[in-house]
């Protein structure tokens, strides 16, 4: 053992080392109302207003959070009614678009129905004009052709046109009439 720890135990043996001396104790209390003084005045208010300036921005980015949500919420709101606003205008562009689909197919239809009405009746026009064509060339070859035979058969010309004509009349007419018999069979 070291000399100054034998004095202290020669000295006295009523003291406890675990409690200090009064000195200690008042000199250890200065320097405390010292030190918290000094973070009275200094320290805790800077720390209480860093602390206010956090909770502050805190509070302000929520309040701005909570502020653009709403904005993004209203945005979203704003976005789905005009896609709603486009899907039914774009629904009622197809089915007017669709609407007048069938009105031009309608209208080609009725142009076409009447282009053919009036092809087919041309047609017909053209056909009845033809027949009479042919059948008045056929009685005018089939009389020139009795004619021809007459003149063999009898042996003579039959030269004066009113008898040819006339003769001509008359056996088409004959021939019409047995046409006619034969078809009503």
């Amino acid at each position: 053992m070291t000399m100054t720890a034998m004095t202290l135990l020669a000295e006295g043996s009523d003291h406890n080392p675990l409690i200090p001396e009064s000195y200690d104790l008042v000199w250890s209390a200065v320097c405390f109302v010292i030190i918290a003084a000094v973070f009275y005045k200094y320290v805790i208010p800077r720390l209480t207003q860093v602390l206010n300036e956090r909770s502050e921005k805190i509070e302000g980015g929520i309040a701005n959070a909570e502020a653009a949500q709403a904005e993004a919420q209203e945005t979203l709101q704003q976005y789905q009614q005009q896609l709603a606003d486009a899907r039914l205008e774009a629904a009622r562009i197809r089915e007017e678009a669709r609407t007048q689909g069938q009105q031009i197919l309608a209208q080609l239809r009725s142009e076409a129905q009447a282009e053919a009405d009036r092809i087919v009746a041309a047609g017909h026009t053209q056909l009845e004009a033809q027949r009479q064509q042919i059948v008045t060339e056929l009685r005018s070859q089939v009389g020139r052709t009795a004619v021809d035979l007459a003149e063999k058969i009898i042996g003579q010309s039959v030269s004066d046109q009113a008898k040819q004509a006339a003769s001509i009349d008359r056996f088409l007419a004959e021939l019409d009439e047995q046409a006619g018999i034969g078809v009503g069979r």
